[in-house]
């Protein structure tokens, strides 16, 4: 995990640069950190941007502590998964990933709201497309038998067209991040979702 060391040390003092306390904390990989918009698209609901780049579910655990240390968050969305799969992990390993941080999070939180965002259909990993859906499908069914303080939500299936594939628009060229449109569409998704409390 040393190789993520520096940005975890610049996610230890974004507190520092925030001019308000932060109501909900998005932690996760790059498709979160590349999120420009993302204060603007949640300004409502004061969040805090604590992605780093190609991290994974199992990196967002292992790290969970220190980049969570400052905050006392109402809400807390997550996005993280497909790093662990392209590395070549299964998808029960991203469920046990997910269950670890499920305990974390309620350790350090209790039992605040908790958004798990589904693992997108990027087009650069089609290959193990099989993967996204049955490590989603564990996460799904594991929030609604067992962590009833977390919602999935599911911005899979709606980043694909009618014929099952995804929707280039809302892909940057490498097939992998998102275009301006990919996080419109995120935006609309997660905002639908979230409680306000």
């Amino acid at each position: 995990m040393n190789w993520y060391e520096d940005e975890v040390k610049e996610l230890e003092k974004v507190h520092l640069t925030i001019e308000y306390e932060p109501e909900t904390l998005f932690y996760g990989s790059s498709s979160i950190r590349m999120w420009t918009s993302l204060y603007d698209d949640f300004k409502y609901i004061k969040p805090v941007n604590l992605g780093f780049g190609g991290s994974t579910l199992a990196a967002c655990v292992w790290f969970f502590e220190r980049i969570m240390l400052p905050y006392q968050p109402k809400r807390l969305v997550i996005y993280a998964g497909d790093n662990d799969l392209g590395d070549g992990r299964n998808p029960e390993e991203v469920l046990i990933f997910f269950q670890q941080l499920v305990a974390k999070a309620t350790l350090r939180f209790g039992n605040i709201p908790c958004y798990f965002v589904s693992i997108k259909p990027s087009p650069s990993r089609w290959n193990i497309v099989s993967h996204f859906k049955s490590a989603n499908t564990f996460i799904e069914n594991e929030i609604a038998n067992h962590a009833l303080n977390w919602k999935f939500v599911n911005v899979f299936d709606r980043m694909l067209d009618a014929s099952g594939l995804p929707i280039k628009e809302y892909y940057a060229s490498d097939g992998l991040h998102l275009t301006e449109k990919g996080y419109e569409l995120w935006k609309d998704v997660i905002s639908n979702n979230i409680t306000r409390n």
